[in-house]
């Protein structure tokens, strides 16, 4: 994997960890944001990855946010559509991605840190984390998603609140509003996350991407268009080796041994 400053990437059993190691808090600045950028690609790029986590460096932060910094260099509309795209554009590419993304939140994960945790596909939170999208206490909004995807996951009321009044909130209200999908012991974050991954990648590559497209369809289209993508992929499916693996290891009482075609 390509050495970056802000951004580094490992992979162990086929499991890619993109760790933003920006002291101290991780903030996400221009340069922090394209080199995260670029290894989201180059993990999604790469045969040898089924799944990736992405984890902030250090003990105090996933990500704080953006970097406040960067709001003193936007000093026109164009700069500022520029710095939200790139992010918007990132952040999108996690989402639709075809290997899941989980993110492991091992501290604060507030504004685009936040907005960075509700890209991935899922998330596990250490139990003190405490999260949320202040922005209009700056008197901005968030920018990166989170009115949108803070709103599909949890609704309009409760995406309302959490965004006029900039409140934190912790890992376990998190939890009831179905935007974690565990809580775990701080020091035990990463290692879920892995556990969870590995449970992942011991699948066919193949029915993971098909399985990703489905769940995607199921998001962003219309309940009848999102059974056509269902079934076109089920369709695809059932003459891979993969396929045939599972349903004769199935009858023969024994685990399959995929080899993602």
């Amino acid at each position: 994997m390509t050495e970056r400053q802000f951004v580094k990437t490992t992979i162990e059993d086929r499991v890619a960890i993109i760790t933003i190691d920006h002291a101290p808090v991780n903030a996400l600045d221009q340069k922090t944001m394209a080199e995260l950028g670029e290894a989201v690609d180059e993990v999604i790029a790469d045969p040898a990855v089924k799944a990736a986590i992405l984890t902030g460096g250090g003990q105090m932060a996933f990500v704080a946010g953006a970097d406040i910094n960067e709001f003193t260099k936007l000093t026109t509309p164009e700069a500022a559509k520029e710095f939200i795209q790139q992010g918007q554009n990132t952040f999108n590419k996690i989402e639709n991605s075809p290997k899941p993304f989980i993110a492991a939140i091992n501290g604060v994960a507030l504004g685009g840190g936040m907005e960075l945790a509700m890209a991935c596909h899922m998330r596990i939170a250490g139990d003190r984390v405490r999260l949320g999208q202040p922005e209009i206490t700056l008197g901005i909004i968030p920018g990166w998603g989170g009115t949108q995807r803070l709103t599909r996951i949890v609704g309009p009321a409760k995406a309302s609140e959490l965004i006029l009044t900039g409140d934190n909130f912790t890992a376990q209200e998190a939890y009831r509003l179905n935007l974690i999908n565990k809580v775990v012991p701080g020091g035990e974050v990463l290692k879920t996350a892995k556990d969870l991954a590995r449970k992942i990648v011991s699948k066919g590559a193949v029915a993971i991407a098909a399985a990703m497209d489905s769940i995607s369809k199921a998001r962003d289209a219309e309940l009848e268009a999102g059974l056509a993508a269902e079934a076109a992929n089920v369709t695809k499916l059932v003459a891979t080796e993969d396929a045939k693996e599972g349903v004769t290891a199935f009858l023969s009482k024994r685990q399959p041994v995929f080899k993602d075609k």
